[in-house]
């Protein structure tokens, strides 16, 4: 329902007048937009999604290389003990029969458990030229052993990496100069994230707040505006095939089956390997009349 509107109190300011139009005003306001800004402001947008596909390329890359490492440690010496057991299994049957066959698979078998250059560093002092390391025979008899380090950087490593990523990134450097700074910088963030190292990661985020600020040019040319946002491009196209690369490798695929819980994933494992060693122990002891 409408009506007369109500007065206004005694004390009350009179109502401003409406101001006057300004020619021009409204053409100013609406002005569009210059097409160097929005193609500065579509640049900056491709850096920070670069960069922070970067960051998960990187943090995923750490991840498939510690798990990697740590497969090696928990499962090398139970792939050994199978491949031993599968050779002394062949001799025993070839033994048995005299098979020429039998002898030919029986050599296959012994072969493939012969010392290899460089076995000790590829499994980490779990196996030797020698047989299994302590630790290692220990965890085939399920005995307590020293665990190996955890598959991941803890999750304030984590973060302080991705702070540090965002901020030192080498891909928002202007000239050469300051992207070899920042390539520097970030190779050692790189390495004390990959060690899990969160204190390291800390020193380095003083370090980099205390530094000098990098000035950024306005971006004015829109030359150099289309080739910084073609150098983006052909940059996030190496890194997903780098992604690709990760993502589909062994490691990749079974840590990709348990990606908040890799260390379960390797018990489980582990636990089907042993089975597989107690059947293995089983038909030898058969074979041989045990």
């Amino acid at each position: 329902m409408t009506g007369t509107p109500a007065p206004l109190a005694p004390d009350a300011p009179e109502a401003p007048e409406a101001p006057e139009a300004v020619p021009g005003a409204a053409a100013a306001t609406e002005a569009p937009e210059a097409p160097e800004a929005r193609l500065a402001r579509a640049v900056r947008a491709a850096e920070q999604a670069l960069i922070e596909f970067e960051i998960a390329v990187e943090t995923f890359r750490v991840e498939v290389e510690n798990f990697s490492r740590l497969h090696h440690q928990k499962l090398g010496p139970m792939y050994a003990r199978l491949d031993e057991l599968d050779a002394l299994i062949a001799e025993a049957r070839a033994a048995r029969t005299g098979d020429p066959e039998d002898l030919r698979k029986a050599e296959e078998a012994r072969a493939m458990v012969l010392p290899m250059p460089g076995v000790e560093e590829l499994f980490h002092n779990w196996i030797d030229s020698d047989g299994l390391s302590p630790e290692a025979a220990a965890m085939l008899n399920e005995q307590p052993v020293q665990a190996p380090k955890r598959v991941r950087p803890s999750d304030e490593a984590r973060k302080l990496y991705r702070e540090l990523a965002r901020k030192a990134h080498p891909d928002l450097a202007r000239d050469e100069e300051e992207r070899k700074r920042r390539d520097a910088f970030i190779t050692r963030v790189n390495a004390a994230y990959a060690r899990g190292d969160e204190a390291q990661l800390r020193e380095l985020a003083e370090e980099w707040a205390a530094g000098p600020a990098p000035a950024v040019p306005e971006l004015s040319e829109s030359e150099e505006l289309y080739a910084r946002l073609e150098w983006l491009a052909h940059r996030k196209e190496l890194l997903t095939a780098v992604a690709r690369e990760l993502e589909e490798s062994a490691i990749g695929a079974m840590l990709r089956l348990a990606p908040e819980e890799p260390d379960r994933l390797l018990d489980e494992v582990a636990e089907q390997l042993l089975a597989q060693v107690s059947q293995r122990e089983a038909e030898l002891a058969v074979l041989l009349g045990s």
